[in-house]
C-alpha cells in the first residue's frame, strides 16, 4: 500500500489542491460580506456630500477629509491652516490607548506567568476564572466600573472609612478613569496570549541560567522576554488596537474632557445632526494609522526573523 501511494506520486498535502479554492470560499464571502464590504462602504461615504437633514447626498466631494485635517474659518472663505481639534482627539486616543496597554501588559504578564506556572489541573480554573467577568456585557461592565469610581462609590467609601483620605477624591471624568476602563475591557487579551506562550516555554533554560549564576533580572531580560516576545507582542496589539477605537470608556468614564476618536466618530452617527461624511472619513484616517502600525510591525517581525534564521 506504501509502495502503491509513492507509486501515484501524490502526497497527503497535495489531496485537496484542486478542491482548496472552493473550500475556502465560505470563509472568503464570509470576510467579504462583513469586513471588507462594511469598509468599502465607509470609503465610499467618507466622499459624499452631508444631506443637511441627516444622511449623503451622491455627490462626489473631499469636503470631509478637508474638515478633517483644514480649518478655513466660521464661513469657508478664509485661507486653510492646519486643524489641531482633531489631531489633538487623534494624540490623546494614542496616549490613552498605549497606557492602557502598558497597564495591561504590567498587569497581565505576571499573571499568565502565574497561570502557566501553576500544576496542568489547576490552569483551566484559572483561566475560567480570568474570563468569568467578560461573560457580562462591555456597556454593564463599564456602567459598573463608573458606578465603582464615583465619589461616593465603594472605593471612595473604602478610602475614607480607611482613613487613608479625608475626603471623596474625583476619580471619574479623568485622564486615569478612561484608562483604567480600557484596562478593565481589555485585560484578557493581555494575559491569553502571553499564557498561551509562556505555557509553551522550556523552564529548563531559566534552570541553566541559574546553574550559570545568572539573576533572576538576567534571565527574565535575557531569556523568558525573547522566548515569549510573540505572546506579548500579539497581546499588546490585542488590547492597543480595540482601545484605540473605544467609545463607551471615554463617553461613560472620561467626559467630554476626554474625547477620543471613537467617541468623535460615533457622534458623527446619532440623530439627524450627525455627519456621515466626516465620521466615515475619521474613521478612514483611524483605519489607515491602525493599517500602518500593522505593517511596520510585520516589517519588524520580518527582518527579525531572516536575522535569527
Amino acid at each position: 500500500m506504501a509502495g502503491g501511494t509513492a507509486s501515484s506520486g501524490g502526497t497527503a498535502a497535495d489531496t485537496y489542491k484542486n478542491a482548496r479554492p472552493w473550500l475556502l470560499l465560505p470563509a472568503w464571502a464570509f470576510l467579504g460580506v462583513f469586513v471588507l464590504a462594511p469598509v468599502f462602504m465607509m470609503l465610499v461615504y467618507s466622499f459624499l456630500t452631508k444631506e443637511f437633514r441627516g444622511g449623503v447626498i451622491w455627490e462626489f466631494s473631499t469636503a470631509a477629509y478637508d474638515q478633517f485635517f483644514f480649518n478655513r474659518g466660521l464661513f469657508g472663505d478664509e485661507p486653510p491652516t492646519i486643524e489641531w481639534t482633531y489631531i489633538a482627539i487623534f494624540w490623546r486616543s494614542i496616549w490613552q490607548a498605549a497606557t492602557a496597554t502598558l497597564m495591561a501588559l504590567l498587569i497581565g504578564f505576571p499573571t499568565a506567568y502565574f497561570i502557566a506556572t501553576r500544576p496542568e489541573k489547576l490552569r483551566p480554573m484559572w483561566v475560567f476564572l480570568i474570563t468569568i467577568p467578560y461573560w457580562v456585557n462591555l456597556l454593564i461592565r463599564t456602567v459598573s466600573m463608573k458606578f465603582m469610581l464615583r465619589d461616593n462609590g465603594p472605593i471612595n467609601d473604602f478610602l475614607v472609612g480607611t482613613g487613608l483620605i479625608n475626603e471623596p477624591i474625583t476619580i471619574i471624568n479623568t485622564n486615569f478613569a478612561v484608562q483604567l476602563g480600557l484596562f478593565y475591557s481589555y485585560l484578557p487579551f493581555m494575559v491569553l496570549p502571553i499564557y498561551a506562550s509562556v505555557e509553551r516555554y522550556n523552564f529548563s533554560l531559566s534552570e541553566a541560567a541559574a546553574d550559570l549564576y545568572a539573576s533572576k533580572w538576567v534571565t527574565l531580560r535575557r531569556i523568558l522576554l525573547p522566548a515569549v516576545k510573540p505572546g506579548v507582542v500579539a497581546g499588546c496589539i490585542l488590547v492597543f488596537v480595540p482601545s484605540l477605537g473605544s467609545f463607551l470608556a471615554p463617553d461613560l468614564l472620561g467626559g467630554a474632557k476626554n474625547f477620543m476618536i471613537g467617541s468623535l466618530i460615533e457622534e458623527q452617527f446619532k440623530g439627524n445632526a450627525g455627519n456621515w461624511p466626516f465620521g466615515a472619513a475619521a474613521s478612514m484616517v483611524l483605519l489607515t494609522m491602525v493599517l500602518i502600525l500593522l505593517l511596520i510591525f510585520a516589517r519588524q517581525q520580518a527582518r527579525a526573523q531572516k536575522g535569527t534564521g
